[in-house]
């Protein structure tokens, strides 16, 4: 589990924030930064691990913001946490107020005159490695004073609602995305996905591997739903054949484990697929290719120095920049 943490506010107070039907009163920012620590580590403990702190520290915390509201913003069921509807209306200004205190630090430059504080992104898993860890690498030695906060796109299609919600600045994901319209779009490059089999497994030799000899292999696949899971399945059953399941997995992670295990073959990124030919997986690129275009979604209207100066450094890196 990603553990998300907060920035460490300690100003004394905030302003109210007013939920439908609550009895409003002064929080404390220290409240907030707990209440979407729960929220974002799926409970108690997991928030309190994740901030630093002692367990009945995050819980009072979260029982005096409910006092003060006047109302519930969790259920307890068991050791679990589920938000109520109360809560659910809160987790947006929260976001928002806590964006609000990261971007006042981030609108401060150093004595050079180059940006500090912190950026926030939130980046699909597919795109960790590259051009993720590349650009941050890059950026952290240009500008050491700003602290970089990334955290897994779980949802693909709720990525720009977290730039909305305040959740981050910049959205790293697959492009094009038909709910950015209001927002800045920098395409960066070209994903492929390549197939990659078990070791010792019997792969025609060509490579690219046409599609319409792709083995009668078992794969291992994740949940339909996803966008590139989506055309992966068309481009195959274009070329007329079928991907035949033999594991269903929800984190992304463990399909390439499983393929050295046996278990079957797999789409993989392309860095990924080349780095599995070291622990002796087969590795493959694929005719038609199958590809998609990757890029930054941000809101420049709201974009701090910080995240002025990661776009621009993506956007000169870019292949065609």
């Amino acid at each position: 589990m990603r553990h998300f943490l907060w920035p460490q506010v300690r100003a004394p107070r905030s302003a109210p924030i007013k939920l439908p039907g609550a009895r409003v009163g002064p929080m404390h920012l220290h409240q907030i930064e707990y209440f979407l620590a729960v929220v974002d580590n799926n409970g108690i403990n997991a928030a309190a691990t994740a901030l630093g702190l002692a367990q009945p520290t995050v819980s009072q915390a979260i029982r005096g913001l409910e006092r003060e509201l006047g109302v519930e913003l969790f259920h307890r069921i068991g050791r679990g946490m589920v938000l109520t509807s109360a809560g659910h209306s809160l987790v947006g200004p929260a976001r928002r107020v806590l964006r609000g205190v990261v971007a006042a630090e981030g609108s401060v430059l150093d004595v050079a005159g180059r940006p500090r504080g912190r950026l926030d992104i939130v980046a699909m898993a597919a795109l960790s490695v590259d051009p993720v860890a590349r650009l941050v690498g890059a950026f952290r030695q240009e500008f050491p004073a700003v602290s970089i906060r990334i955290a897994d796109l779980r949802d693909e299609w709720a990525g720009t609602a977290l730039i909305r919600d305040g959740h981050c600045e910049i959205l790293v994901c697959h492009l094009p995305r038909p709910d950015s319209e209001d927002l800045a779009v920098c395409e960066l490059g070209v994903q492929d996905w390549w197939l990659v089999f078990p070791p010792g497994a019997d792969v025609p030799p060509d490579d690219p591997l046409p599609l319409s000899a792709l083995p009668d292999d078992p794969h291992v696949v994740v949940p339909r739903g996803g966008s590139q899971a989506g055309e992966i399945e068309q481009a195959v059953a274009t070329a007329g054949r079928v991907i035949r399941p033999s594991v269903v997995v929800e984190h992304r992670e463990a399909r390439l484990p499983l393929v050295l295990a046996g278990v079957g073959a797999t789409f993989l990124e392309r860095t990924m697929a080349e780095a599995s030919v070291a622990r002796g997986a087969v590795a493959r690129a694929t005719e038609p290719r199958i590809s998609r275009a990757y890029g930054l979604i941000y809101d420049p209207s709201v974009l701090s120095p910080a995240g002025q100066a990661f776009v621009e450094l993506a956007r000169s890196s870019a292949p065609h920049g």
